[in-house]
């Protein structure tokens, strides 16, 4: 099957605009907003729209790989962060924080009868290449237990991010439950140490 042609600059343009709008739109007025919205967010006409996502679905299916792939990006860029064990915390954080939205993609995309997309072996392969360098970074720093690997603290995250949604809008309550679970993380003894900076954060 032959390759589909690369859009032009003006195409992308569009697509990026809409990707971004409907990323804003679905966020303020939940995943559920109608197309239209997302067109007038993006200041183009719904026929617009609709040449680049032909479905709601295709539309909401771009938005999460989009999503997914900066999150890869900021997981790298946690990788390089001074304090490993801060850091590591830090961007479970950002994990949660990130999932409550994608699972309301996720659930959006399944009550329409959508398969979830496969979000794509290069943007799977480097959230887990970086989580393993967080992880083995905090290790080394004798911040987080030995006995976790990659595919636990995926499913635990995963887990975490679904209890989240049963919390409702309470930011204490969810730094509180986080706090909980990062405690098993932790080696016996070991207590939270400070806030690592962000990704490119300055001193």
């Amino acid at each position: 099957m032959p390759e589909p042609k690369p859009l032009r600059a003006d195409a992308r343009r569009n697509r990026a605009r809409v990707l971004e709008a409907a990323e804003t739109v679905f966020a303020r007025d939940g995943t559920s907003a109608p197309t239209e919205e997302v067109a007038k967010e993006a200041g183009v006409g719904v026929g617009t729209v609709f040449r680049h996502f032909p479905t709601k679905e295709a539309l909401l299916e771009a938005v999460l790989l989009e999503r997914m792939r900066r999150f890869a990006a900021d997981a790298a860029a946690w990788a390089e962060a001074d304090e490993p064990g801060a850091a590591f915390f830090a961007f479970l954080s950002q994990w949660a924080d990130m999932a409550a939205t994608k699972n309301a993609y996720a659930d959006a995309l399944a009550a329409a009868g959508a398969r979830l997309p496969r979000l794509g072996a290069e943007v799977g392969a480097a959230v887990r290449e970086a989580l393993h360098a967080l992880l083995s970074r905090a290790q080394e720093a004798g911040a987080v237990r030995e006995d976790v690997g990659v595919t636990e603290l995926i499913a635990l995250m995963v887990g975490t991010s679904r209890a989240a949604e049963h919390l409702g809008d309470d930011p204490a309550l969810r730094q509180r439950t986080l706090e909980i679970v990062f405690d098993g993380l932790r080696p016996a003894g070991v207590r939270p140490g400070r806030s690592a900076r962000g990704p490119g954060a300055s001193a």
